[in-house]
């Protein structure tokens, strides 16, 4: 390949914007371009440590429905008690996502990428130690709180970093986690209550990521802030330092970088800038508010409450376990045997996650999310003719239908509302769009999580199916109504299209 490398066969000795960089591939001495860019190792680096808070987020939130049992035993939970203790991190999440997460856009994506993972090892550390059921709730709560700022930091670092043509994979890549976490959180919380047939044992699970986390901490502390933040606050100098770093190369290409320097716009007479919460309920932006809040809420009323109560409708369906635990072996028996079935259904979560990266830039985000949604509602629809049945068939039909959901969840809305709401926002607004629509996501899931033990009480199995299948299906309708493709498209196109007057 030629040394003066480019993907233009005559580059422009002008300055050129962030994307057109990062989007830049090399080409031959007779000037026939090459087709890619291999990753960087500063990319590699941003990537892998973004894939841990979504790794650490599947890990908590689906381990908590093991240690659930084990909690409710050792504090004398009622009903109520232990539908807090599963919400407590959702609402965190909740909060996290737009306190937090909207951060990044006025102190930059890095600081908020360190803090929020410095904030979950502290309180990760103060559950394994807590003395009391308040404290539990409130500890669980801060992990959620910087679980929340990841949504939307996480998928920044990584979108606003690498080429256009691999975004969607690259950051469904690291999304996948989240679905490699609640296997492994399963796998984890069976061997310990394997190994440490105790009421505290749940503490141990909490206390294995640890040290995970702050080996996080510090690699984080080595890459990149993201240049199109830098430069959209007009720090253009430090931006093109950070552009060396992270397009260091051997050979290296481009052997200088010059970013353009343009500011952004100033608001016209009478218009404040785009800074406030405000600005994504202005008429040019609720159209990418709602399509990008409103299935994910929906979506997250399923996934989440399916998910961490998975054990105990399998053990409520299969009828196989101790019907009423009087001490800590029989809690311990139905737990191990609710966490074996769950943990096979997690693995079709991570064999969806796989198919959705294949096919988002393929067939498309929208495509993918709609035909995940009714393949929810078919997957829970059979998973509730498993109500009545006895035996072979019973067992049969619910794990058919969880395996369905699990698969169709991933492939679809629970991979394509994370990927969508980090790419329909401009710049100034993505880390206050996404870090919104994912607290209004957790809304769902905290609802679910809180009412789930008492709904599955009055409405019982098969009427709380009936009521996911309903939300499943309307969020194949707004996704339709409402849709934005995104696949593919530069992310400062969305600028150009979004502009501040």
């Amino acid at each position: 390949m030629s040394d003066n490398q480019s993907s233009d066969p005559e580059p422009s000795s002008g300055p050129r914007s962030v994307q057109d960089y990062i989007d830049e591939t090399p080409f031959w001495a007779d000037r026939t371009i090459v087709p890619f860019s291999p990753m960087t190792v500063m990319q590699w680096r941003i990537w892998i440590l973004a894939t841990a808070g979504k790794f650490f987020e599947g890990l908590v939130v689906f381990m908590t429905g093991v240690a659930l049992p084990l909690i409710v035993l050792e504090y004398n939970l009622n009903s109520t008690q232990k539908g807090a203790v599963a919400a407590a991190p959702l609402l965190g999440i909740l909060i996290g996502a737009t306190l937090l997460g909207g951060l990044a856009d006025h102190f930059g994506r890095k600081i908020m990428f360190i803090v929020e993972m410095i904030i979950f090892c502290v309180f990760l550390i103060l559950i394994t130690l807590t003395p009391s059921y308040i404290l539990l709730v409130i500890f669980l709560f801060g992990i959620g709180t910087a679980l929340g700022c990841d949504y939307p930091t996480a998928h920044m670092m990584i979108s606003e970093s690498i080429p256009s043509r691999d975004r969607g994979r690259m950051v469904l890549g690291a999304f996948s986690f989240q679905a490699i976490g609640a296997l492994v959180g399963t796998i984890i919380g069976f061997i310990i209550l394997r190994n440490f047939q105790e009421v505290t044992a749940w503490r141990w699970m909490y206390a294995t990521a640890i040290i995970p986390g702050i080996l996080v901490v510090i690699g984080r502390f080595f890459i990149t802030d993201s240049c199109h933040w830098l430069v959209s606050v007009g720090r253009i100098k430090d931006a093109e330092k950070e552009m060396h770093r992270l397009l260091k190369r051997s050979p290296q290409y481009p052997k200088q970088i010059r970013l353009s320097g343009d500011a952004p716009a100033k608001a016209g007479a009478g218009e404040k800038p785009e800074k406030s919460f405000q600005s994504l309920f202005k008429k040019k932006h609720l159209k990418a508010t709602i399509f990008s809040s409103v299935p994910w809420f929906l979506q997250d009323l399923s996934t989440y409450g399916i998910g961490i109560f998975t054990p105990t409708i399998l053990v409520t369906i299969i009828g196989r376990s101790v019907d009423h635990p009087q001490n800590l072996i029989d809690v311990i028996s139905n737990d191990m045997l609710a966490a074996k079935g769950a943990a096979f259904i997690d693995i079709f979560l991570v064999i969806g996650m796989f198919f959705a990266i294949i096919f988002a830039d393929k067939i498309g985000r929208i495509k993918l999310q709609i035909f995940g949604f009714i393949g929810c509602a078919v997957g829970l629809f059979i998973a509730s003719l498993s109500i009545g049945q006895h035996g072979t068939l019973e067992i049969f039909l619910i794990f058919s239908g969880f395996i369905i959901f699990s698969f169709m969840t991933n492939i679809g809305p629970n991979s394509m509302t994370y990927l969508l709401a980090g790419e329909v926002f401009p710049t100034r607004l993505r880390g206050k769009g996404a870090g919104f629509a994912a607290s209004f996501a957790k809304i769902g899931a905290v609802l679910t999580a809180f009412f789930f033990p008492l709904l599955l009480t009055y409405l019982g199995t098969k009427g709380l199916l009936y009521l996911l299948i309903g939300a499943s299906l309307l969020g194949a309708l707004v996704t339709w109504v409402y849709r934005i493709e995104t696949s593919g498209v530069n992310l400062e196109d969305l600028d150009k299209s979004h502009p501040i007057i």
